[in-house]
């Protein structure tokens, strides 16, 4: 049974994306060659509350593929699977193509 977690709050769900270690044609990448910190969010919680009461949502949504500090996140095993949550205003930006 798959296991689906939806976060409380302003928290991301996050699966990290890990850089190839190897190319196409088999030659060895060193590690600091393609390293930027990265990941593709899973889910994404309802928002932060105001003091009014309204639902301020978070910034990024599902498919997003976000820019994470190089610390910080809770991880999450889940399906034999490692996941991050992170709060909204940690993650520090959007990558697209």
């Amino acid at each position: 049974m798959a296991k689906r977690l939806i976060p409380t709050l302003n928290r991301v769900l996050v699966e990290k994306i890990v850089p190839p270690s190897k190319t196409t044609a088999g030659i060895l990448l060193p590690e600091t060659s393609t390293k930027l910190n990265s990941g593709k969010v899973i889910s994404v919680g309802p928002g932060l509350r105001s003091n009014e009461g309204k639902t301020i949502p978070t910034s990024v949504k599902e498919g997003d593929t976000v820019l994470l500090p190089e610390y910080g996140g809770t991880q999450v095993k889940l399906d034999d699977k490692d996941y991050y949550l992170y709060r909204d205003e940690d993650i520090l930006g959007t990558l697209h193509e």
